[in-house]
C-alpha cells in the first residue's frame, strides 16, 4: 500500500498530539551557562575583561568619557539567548554596576562595572613629596617645611578634571597662590561641579621615609623629600647602626618623589630602612627609620618535570596518588587521539626527563581540530564538547623576579588557523612561555569554545606581574631562558602563580603548526636582580 508522505507527516503530528495529551513531559529545560563573549564601548582606554566564571565585565574609559553617559559598540552573546537590557540600545551610567539579564531556558545575570582612571596633579614649589589627590573626598593635601610662607606660595602646575573638558572656580593657574587657610575649588566637567579643597599641612622634617616593600631578596623603598634635594637611601641589617648607601644608578627620582631598588638582600632576615636627602651644599639630612623583614623564598614543585604517570591515554606531569600542581591539555587531545603531551628522555643535562610539547591535528578521518602541546600551573577541569575549561593558577603569595630554564623548539609552518588568524597561514609558527603573578580570588578559567571563550589576558586588572618568551624559530639545541618579571606594582602581594607552555602561540585560538615541538625542563623561580 502506497502511503502519501504528506498524509504519514500528518499522522505522525496526529499521533504526537495524541501522546502529548497523555503523557506528562517531566524532563527539565537543560541548564546552559549564557556568557558575554564581546564587549566594547566608545571612549573606552583599553579592551574589556571579561569574566566567565564570575558572570562580571568591566570596561576601561579614558578620562574624556562622561561615565554617565556611556555607549557600548560592540555586545556579543551565547547564539540563542537573549539580554534585558539590549547594551546596544541607548546609554548607561557606568558610575555604578549595571545588571544585564541572559535567558535561555534559565537566567544569568551579569554585572556590567567601569573603571575610569582621571590624572590629577598640584604641584607648589618648595614642597615635600608629592600633594596627596583624593578624588573620594575631594581634596588635595600639599606638605610644606615649616619656614614655608603660605601666603605666597608659588603654584607650578594643577589638574583636578578631564583633559580639555574642565573648568574651576576661580580659575587657578601657575603663580602666586594664597593657601594660609584652606582653598575652595569648584571644579566642573561634563555639566556636574563637584567643591574640592585645598590644604596645606607643614612638617618639621625634610625627608621621610615613606613606605617600604620588602620581598624576598629585593626592597622598595619610597620617599620624599624638598624638591631642591637628591633623594637616596640607606639600610642597615637588624639595627646594627652601619647605614649602607643605595647605589645612585638604583634610585629614580621625580620632582621631591624618589624610589629605591635594593638588591641581594637575605630572606626571612630584618633590615632597618630610611630615606636621606641631600642638600646643594652637600649637607645630608635623614628620614624617619623603618623596620620590615624579608619574605622566603619558595621553590617551584616539579620544575624539572621528571613526575610523570599514564592515566590511560593520558599522561599526567605528576606521581600517581602525588599532589598535582602543573597539568596539560593532555585530556582534550585524548578525547580524539593520543596525548600531545608527553615526558621525554631529551633533556639538557642528559639525565632526567623533560616535558615534550607536540602541536597535532587530533581527530579521525579527518574530523577534529588542530590541538597544541600545552603545559601549565594549574589543573584541567572539563571537556566542553571538543574544546577544554581549564582552571589557570597555583597558590602563591611570594614575589619572584625571574623564571629561569631551559627549551627545545622546532618550529613548523602554520597548516591549520581559525577564521581570525588566516593570515598566518604558511608562516613559521611561533612558542610561547609565559610567567604571570596575579591577585585571583580563585583559579582563573579558561574556555576554549568560540560560544564562550575566555583567555588569560596579560593586561588584566589582577595581573600584577608579567613576562613572556616568544620563538618562531628553531633553537638548534638546547637553550637556557631567563624571563624577567615586569611589576606593575610592588605593594600588591599576588595570590596566584601562573606558568604556560605552549608549542604554538595562537593553539587556543586552534591555530598552528602541525609537527611544531616544544621541550621544556629545569624550570625554577629566581628571587633576585
Amino acid at each position: 500500500m502506497r502511503i502519501n508522505i504528506a498524509a504519514a507527516v500528518a499522522l505522525a503530528g496526529v499521533g504526537v498530539a495524541m501522546l502529548s495529551s497523555c503523557i506528562k513531559n517531566d524532563l527539565p529545560y537543560p541548564r546552559i551557562e549564557q556568557f558575554i563573549t564581546a564587549l566594547a564601548v566608545e571612549g573606552e582606554s583599553r579592551e574589556a575583561v571579561i569574566d566567565s566564571a564570575e558572570f562580571k565585565a568591566t570596561v576601561f574609559l579614558d578620562e574624556t568619557t562622561d561615565i554617565e553617559q556611556v555607549r557600548f559598540t560592540k555586545f556579543k552573546i551565547t547564539p540563542g539567548a537573549t539580554s534585558s537590557p539590549d547594551l546596544l540600545e541607548g546609554t548607561y551610567n557606568l558610575s555604578k554596576p549595571v545588571v544585564v539579564r541572559l535567558t535561555r531556558y534559565q537566567d544569568y545575570d551579569w554585572i556590567i562595572t567601569a573603571e575610569q582612571e582621571i590624572q590629577r596633579y598640584f604641584t607648589v614649589a618648595g614642597q615635600i613629596g608629592e600633594s596627596v589627590i583624593d578624588p573620594v573626598g575631594r581634596r588635595v593635601v600639599v606638605i610644606m617645611p615649616e619656614t614655608a610662607n603660605l601666603s605666597r606660595l608659588e603654584l607650578t602646575s594643577i589638574k583636578l578634571g578631564p583633559e580639555g573638558i574642565t573648568t574651576m572656580v576661580p580659575a587657578l593657574e601657575p603663580g602666586v597662590i594664597n593657601l594660609s587657610e584652606p582653598l575652595s575649588v569648584a571644579v566642573t566637567a561634563w555639566g556636574r561641579t563637584e567643591e574640592w579643597t585645598i590644604y596645606v599641612e607643614k612638617t618639621d622634617s625634610n625627608v621621610q621615609t615613606t613606605s617600604v616593600d620588602a620581598w624576598s631578596q629585593v626592597a622598595w623603598v619610597y620617599g620624599s623629600c624638598l624638591d631642591t634635594m637628591t633623594g637616596g637611601v640607606q639600610y642597615c641589617v637588624d639595627n646594627d647602626g652601619n647605614w649602607i648607601d643605595v647605589p645612585a644608578e638604583n634610585v629614580s627620582q621625580t620632582g621631591g618623589v624618589f624610589t629605591a631598588r635594593i638588591d641581594h638582600l637575605v630572606p626571612l632576615q630584618r633590615y632597618a630602612f630610611r630615606a636621606v636627602g641631600y642638600n646643594e651644599d652637600g649637607s645630608i639630612e635623614h628620614g624617619n627609620e623603618v623596620e620590615a623583614v624579608m619574605q622566603a623564598t619558595e621553590l617551584l614543585p616539579d620544575g624539572s618535570f621528571d613526575q610523570w604517570w599514564l592515566n590511560g591515554r593520558v599522561w599526567c606531569p605528576w606521581n600517581e596518588g602525588g599532589v598535582q600542581f602543573w597539568d596539560t591539555g593532555n585530556t582534550g587531545a585524548a578525547t580524539l587521539g593520543q596525548s600531545n603531551v608527553q615526558p621525554s628522555d631529551d633533556t639538557p643535562t642528559g639525565s632526567g626527563q623533560s616535558a615534550k610539547l607536540e602541536t597535532r591535528f587530533v581527530g579521525i578521518a579527518g574530523i577534529g581540530k588542530l590541538g597544541a602541546g600545552s603545559i601549565y600551573t594549574g589543573k584541567f577541569a572539563k571537556v566542553d564538547g571538543t574544546n577544554g575549561i581549564l582552571d589557570f593558577g597555583r597558590p602563591w603569595t611570594v614575589r619572584p623576579t625571574k623564571l629561569r630554564g631551559y627549551y627545545k623548539y622546532t618550529s613548523a609552518p602554520i597548516n591549520y588557523a581559525s577564521a581570525e588568524y588566516k593570515y598566518l597561514l604558511d608562516r613559521p609558527d611561533s612558542c610561547h612561555i609565559y610567567v604571570a603573578m596575579t591577585d585571583w580570588t580563585e583559579p582563573y578559567q579558561i574556555r576554549t569554545n568560540p560560544n564562550n571563550r575566555q583567555l588569560f589576558n596579560p593586561t588584566s586588572p589582577q595581573v600584577i606581574a608579567y613576562g613572556e618568551l616568544i620563538r618562531g624559530n628553531d633553537t638548534d639545541g638546547w637553550q637556557e631562558f631567563v624571563i624577567e618579571l615586569q611589576w606593575r606594582s610592588t605593594s600588591r602581594v599576588p595570590r596566584y602563580l601562573q606558568i604556560t607552555c605552549a608549542a604554538s602561540k595562537y593553539g587556543d585560538f586552534f591555530t598552528g603548526g602541525a609537527g611544531a615541538v616544544l621541550y621544556v625542563d629545569d624550570f625554577e623561580l629566581l628571587y633576585d636582580y
